[in-house]
């Protein structure tokens, strides 16, 4: 597996384990000029959820490929954070920020793939 696949897989857990819902991974290998190779997209319930998950994700990426983001925005009021992997970026919204924002829509040209939610 290469590092960016068990890097994607960690971020994957780090979300789950802090019961992030709706997570997409989009694949932007194939598109020319972007500004990394892959989103991972999910959402949390409240503020506090989506500062939890993006402690977990930390957690997780660190342990699993001792990797930190070079950096985080968005914690202030916590309604979309964006986590920088460098070649990964992860994005933690609220559900009707993501709404508003609708990357998916955005990168509709990705190859996109629904986690299906833990309960």
């Amino acid at each position: 597996m290469n590092e960016a696949k068990q890097l994607i897989q960690q971020i994957t857990e780090g979300i789950q384990d802090k019961k992030g819902k709706n997570i997409v991974i989009a694949d932007l290998t194939q598109i020319d000029d972007t500004i990394c190779n892959y989103f991972i997209i999910c959402q949390g319930n409240s503020p506090s959820q989506v500062t939890a998950i993006v402690e977990s994700v930390k957690d997780f990426a660190r342990k699993g490929s001792n990797i930190k983001p070079f950096a985080i925005d968005g914690l202030r009021n916590a309604e979309w954070v964006a986590m920088d992997y460098a070649d990964i970026l992860v994005h933690v919204f609220l559900p009707e920020t993501r709404n508003f924002y609708n990357l998916e829509h955005l990168w509709a040209d990705a190859q996109l793939t629904r986690i299906p939610d833990i309960d």
